[in-house]
């Protein structure tokens, strides 16, 4: 029989990387996947010499159209099965729309969504036989539009809404969905996404990674559907969930703008 593994997307860093440390702490085997040859074999490293789990890597670039068929390739040269998928891979450009990059843009969205939804389809019927989960890393940006972040934004909306839809869907199967949606966390995103050092970011005390990965998976096994770690996030959903729209975007842009001058 093939051997079940927590497939951690994005696990070169990050809230990727802290997650694929906690599965392997609770007792699971991991495959793992980032475009950075080099960072996952550090984290593969690390990960089997404090935990002694089984940890498979493979570079890959998940924007690219056949992603999730090459990652079925890789799990099946090592007879590897997907108990539980962790969709975290993904990245933000900050900027007006018109300003950005067109293939950036369509990037993110290639990442973000298509190669969530594509792995996510791709597996779901050994998660089911494994009786495992989907855990997938949206943000709290999905629940509003976001100017000066906006393709970020609307992706992490589709993420969020997606997996309310497949956990309503799935609810008779037994297995776990879920979405993690944290606040802002001090990893490479914001250098990747145009950021300076950012006000938001320490006014917020954001959680680390490692608090937000055991927070994230302490929700995940415990069969909630979206898990939003830290008082202050979860008070910023509370307040986009009653605020008008008209009201919200300003403010955003006006942060936005603020981070990328910082």
């Amino acid at each position: 029989m093939s051997r079940p593994v927590a497939l951690v997307t994005g696990a070169s860093s990050g809230i990727g990387e802290a997650l694929a440390h906690a599965l392997a702490e609770q007792g699971e085997d991991l495959m793992l996947i980032a475009r950075t040859q080099g960072e996952l074999l550090r984290v593969q490293g690390e990960i089997a010499a404090a935990t002694g789990r089984f940890v498979a890597v493979a570079a890959l670039d998940l924007e690219r159209a056949d992603a999730a068929e090459a990652v079925r390739t890789a799990l099946r040269e090592q007879d590897l099965s997907v108990r539980h998928l962790v969709n975290n891979a993904g990245f933000g450009l900050a900027g007006d729309m018109a300003d950005l990059s067109v293939s950036g843009q369509i990037g993110m969205v290639d990442l973000n969504c298509r190669a969530l939804l594509a792995l996510t389809l791709a597996f779901l019927p050994e998660i089911r036989e494994n009786e495992g989960g989907v855990l997938n890393v949206a943000s709290v940006a999905g629940f509003t539009p976001g100017p000066g972040l906006a393709v970020y934004y609307a992706s992490k909306a589709f993420v969020l809404s997606l997996t309310r839809a497949l956990a309503f869907e799935e609810r008779e199967s037994g297995i776990r969905v879920c979405a993690l949606c944290p606040g802002p966390v001090p990893t490479r995103f914001g250098a990747r996404a145009g950021f300076g050092r950012s006000g938001v970011i320490a006014m917020t005390r954001p959680l680390s990674a490692k608090d937000v990965a055991h927070i994230g998976l302490a929700g995940y096994f415990g069969r909630r559907t979206v898990v939003v770690p830290g008082m202050i996030p979860r008070l910023m959903v509370a307040i986009l969930s009653v605020l008008p729209t008209r009201m919200v975007l300003p403010v955003l842009a006006r942060a936005q703008r603020q981070r990328r001058q910082k």
